[in-house]
């Protein structure tokens, strides 16, 4: 095991099949393939090559031709794979007629066959996290809406600070997975250009008015002027993934605390064995939130790399661009088993609206001790009405007995007027939850415009 992806074990884990095989060997080498026998095609249309020279090498541009020992050696030696594919498919093909092989790879170089497959496998990749971001999408919607009004703790700097509703919390996440997905629509626009300029991106060897030929290189996706040495395109897919799966390891870290023995508000789906511990019979371990952090983390310190390998020097690099051989394969595979992970656990999250309830009233009422100041700030004034609260809330804890009790028995608290029914409501967790409720239906309706 060289990669956590290769790995017997983990493979399944911090990989995904889909995934794996768009960044594999063959996978990276069908491109390839593709590419050529793309290229052959629109030549021969334009009478550039020989009819039978095409479909010569349409028919030998299959990937079971490969001799994978003659490439490897090949790369060793020259130092890139294409040429080790071309000089396979020039001599497959010069076995059907001798001479024929001439004309594959004609006017291209190996930037224009790397680049454009590299834009072909992060177009297939950001299929995968499309289809990804669309079920975590979905089933965060069923999530919000069945738990808008169940009231829980806010966390601020780890202590209990307002009510919220628990729905309120998973649309704040809802909302920021849809704004990955119109990030991700805007990406593909500027991602999915053809490189195809030859040598220095010139297109010396094939006239602008052939080289239009070549949109139908990558399935029909634009080409535009060759930028081979401009790498913002492929940097910003790493940043994208970056972003995307730091938002799965702020989850991931929230419900690792809320899984905690002492909280207990949610836990991970429940799976026989999982999680547990091979000496505390009683433990239930948050795993899939500890491989989301981690990978999460991984991601980010690879796709920092991708900005290394803008720094390109001319219009043909001497380096940096083999920097992105090495970190996409592992950041576009760890992303996808990220959103995997992810999905699984919000599809199953265990809701316990109980334990919520149960430390709501941890505080005996201290959580609700700003509704109580704004109630009382119009009679006895906001600051006073602060430091007041503040004295009753600290003696909550030292005296324990509810805020509620405190306030009725309070001097100043009873010359405000407010009623015990006025005091009850103030000191009541579900009469302060803002608009928790307004706003998770806001999340829901705008669907993605939020």
């Amino acid at each position: 095991m060289t990669a956590v992806s290769d790995s017997l074990i983990f493979r399944h884990i911090f990989s995904t099949a889909e995934s794996a095989a768009i960044w594999s060997d063959s996978g990276r080498t069908i491109y390839y393939l593709r590419f050529e026998a793309s290229l052959a095609i629109a030549l021969a249309k334009l009478k550039i090559i020989p009819q039978k020279a095409a479909d010569a090498i349409v028919n030998k541009c299959t990937i079971d031709l490969i001799d994978w020992d003659d490439l490897r050696q090949q790369t060793e030696l020259i130092g890139y794979p294409v040429l080790g594919v071309v000089k396979q498919i020039v001599k497959a093909v010069n076995s059907v007629e001798p001479g024929l092989g001439k004309w594959a790879h004609w006017g291209a170089t190996t930037q224009d066959v790397t680049d454009t497959a590299t834009v072909l496998q992060l177009r297939d990749t950001l299929d995968l996290v499309s289809e990804s971001l669309d079920k975590i999408t979905s089933d965060l919607r069923v999530i919000c809406d069945r738990y808008k009004s169940t009231p829980m703790a806010a966390r601020s700097n780890l202590q209990q600070a307002v009510p919220i509703s628990f729905g309120f919390k998973m649309a704040r996440l809802l909302s920021t997975f849809e704004r990955h997905q119109l990030r991700l629509e805007q990406i593909r626009s500027r991602l999915l250009v053809v490189e195809f300029g030859g040598a220095a991106g010139t297109l010396a060897t094939i006239n602008e008015q052939h080289a239009a030929s070549s949109t139908s290189l990558a399935a029909c996706v634009p080409r535009q002027i060759s930028d081979s040495t401009e790498r913002d395109r492929i940097a910003e897919v790493g940043g994208y993934f970056a972003l995307l799966t730091a938002t799965c390891s702020k989850f991931a870290f929230d419900v690792k605390l809320m899984m905690q023995t002492e909280v207990g508000e949610v836990s991970e789906p429940y799976v026989p064995h999982r999680g547990s511990s091979s000496t505390m019979p009683q433990k239930r371990n948050p795993i899939s939130c500890a491989y989301i952090t981690a990978m999460s983390a991984t991601i980010r310190q690879l796709s920092s790399a991708l900005y290394d390998a803008m720094v390109e020097d001319h219009e043909r690099s001497t380096g940096p661009w083999e920097i992105e051989w090495i970190t996409l394969p592992q950041i576009c595979t760890l992303t996808r088993a990220t959103l995997r992970q992810t999905s699984d656990l919000i599809a199953g999250l265990e809701v316990y609206p109980d334990a919520m309830q149960k430390n709501l009233a941890i505080s005996k009422g201290a959580i609700v001790s700003e509704a109580v100041m704004m109630g009382l700030g119009p009679t006895l004034g906001r600051q006073y009405a602060h430091d007041l609260v503040y004295d009753l809330c600290r003696r909550c804890v030292q005296e324990d007995k509810p805020l509620l009790d405190l306030l009725l028995a309070d001097e100043k608290v009873i010359e405000s007027q407010l009623t015990k029914d006025e005091l009850t409501r103030l000191c009541n967790p579900i009469n302060y939850l803002g608009l928790s409720v307004e706003m998770v239906e806001r999340v829901l309706k705008g669907g993605g415009k939020t």
